[in-house]
């Protein structure tokens, strides 16, 4: 356990493992309480000031902390919003855009339909991040032409986005993490996880649609069908033909690239950073202008919560949290219960990977000593670990993706507007998705 003894902690005589244990979740709640009090602070400073706090006093070394930053999200993020701004300052998403409210016809049931679905499944083959990454822009420019309320639309989205994520080994960074070290190939993630998340998506949009519903957040704003068709008609598209050829080409290959990543041995985050500068030398397109649409408040926050996040995982809390739920697995049917819905929890309030990660060790530990099939936890741990991303704007990736989006366009997300929408399509998925997990196994054996 390295400790900083140069640190202030460690002049005031104050670094021993037990208090630096405490004090790191001290820090998070912290951190954690003045991001939900959103009205007060704005959650970009308060998980920096978190962040940075960790190291200035000592809880983790600087060397720790930018190890606990999560390189590869960083960088596909970084990378993916030079690809996307490309692509907006083409035109593309103008005219995928006017397409989307032809075929929808301005119907909020039919948006909402159209979006969630298609969300869904390119979740499921480009990564979550990078499908709202291209979605919310359009979804947005919809919803604000029809008078519609853009957030709900925008959350119901991002939840889709990461139940449909759930699917693959390259949907979700968990399942990356999963996959990697529990030894699972893309086609393990398919047999194993596609159809039940299909099923659990089916019912999670039933139960997101439904919400809104009740809401009257899918009652058309424009009513008049010779308004819709003005609205539909005015959309002037300039677009620059060549720029989108060469954004398209270059979006392509990274898609494929994404695909036999693990053949590759690339990161997904070393393959968007790559192909961004391949596009941006190619397209010739001004860099400081490209970079002005990066989304750098939201990469600023990712920056502090990964640090506060690593003062848990340095000072051996996660390691603490992954042995107590060990503790627990006494047999792999009550395990996929037990683990799912702790890893559920645990993944809506803290960022997902970290805990993954220090779980998947414990894992690969426990198929050395049980005396029971410990394949079952994984594919609980994968589901508990993606669908609990929804709990939290905070709980995974592509909820702090979109929120960044949407505040950029004029429409923040405010803590308790996403956990209003989120928990009831977490808790009704998470069940979903375990107990037909649960099933599979009673039915047809480990």
């Amino acid at each position: 356990m390295e400790h900083n003894t140069h640190s202030i902690l460690g002049l005031l005589g104050l670094n021993s493992h037990e208090f630096i244990y405490w004090l790191s979740i001290v820090l998070f709640i912290g951190t954690y309480a003045m991001i939900v009090l959103e009205k007060v602070f704005h959650r970009v400073p308060a998980a920096l000031l978190g962040g940075f706090l960790a190291i200035f006093i000592g809880v983790i070394t600087p060397k720790q902390a930018w190890e606990s930053i999560d390189h590869n999200t960083i960088f596909l993020l970084i990378g993916m919003m030079i690809i996307v701004s490309i692509l907006i300052e083409s035109g593309f998403f103008s005219i995928l855009s006017a397409l989307a409210l032809k075929i929808t016809k301005g119907n909020p049931f039919k948006i909402i339909l159209t979006f969630t679905m298609l969300t869904a499944v390119l979740s499921a083959f480009l990564d979550n991040v990078t499908t709202v990454l291209f979605m919310v822009p359009i979804l947005i420019s919809i919803t604000a032409k029809l008078k519609l309320k853009p957030v709900p639309y925008v959350i119901a989205t991002v939840l889709a986005s990461n139940i449909g994520g759930t699917a693959t080994l390259i949907g979700d960074p968990p399942n990356i993490i999963i996959g990697s070290l529990g030894g699972f190939t893309f086609m393990d993630f398919i047999v194993n996880l596609a159809p039940i998340v299909l099923i659990t998506h089916i019912i999670g949009t039933i139960v997101f649609i439904g919400m809104m519903k009740m809401q009257g957040l899918l009652e058309p704003q424009v009513k008049d069908p010779k308004e819709i068709e003005r609205i539909v008609e005015e959309q002037r598209i300039e677009f620059d033909i060549v720029l989108m050829r060469k954004g398209l080409i270059v979006f392509g290959i990274t898609i494929i690239l994404f695909f036999l990543h693990h053949i590759l041995h690339l990161e997904a985050g070393t393959i968007a950073l790559f192909m961004a500068s391949v596009l941006l030398l190619w397209s010739k397109e001004d860099p400081e202008k490209i970079f002005e649409r990066v989304e750098w408040t939201t990469l600023m926050f990712f920056l502090g919560l990964f640090i506060v996040i690593g003062g848990l995982e340095h000072s051996g809390v996660f390691e603490d949290v992954a042995h107590f739920v060990a503790g627990i697995l006494t047999d792999p049917m009550s395990g996929i219960l037990i683990l799912g819905s702790l890893s559920a929890i645990i993944s809506g309030i803290v960022d997902n990977i970290p805990f993954t990660m220090a779980m998947s060790y414990v894992l690969i530990d426990l198929a050395k000593t049980a005396s029971f099939n410990v394949e079952p936890l994984w594919w609980a741990l994968a589901l508990g670990a993606c669908l609990g991303g929804n709990l939290t704007i905070i709980g995974a990736s592509a909820n702090v993706v979109a929120a960044g989006l949407a505040e950029r366009e004029g429409y923040p997300i405010k803590f308790f507007d996403f956990v209003k929408q989120g928990t009831p399509v977490t808790i009704v998925t998470v069940i979903v998705a375990l107990g037909l997990l649960y099933l599979k196994y009673l039915i047809f054996g480990l």
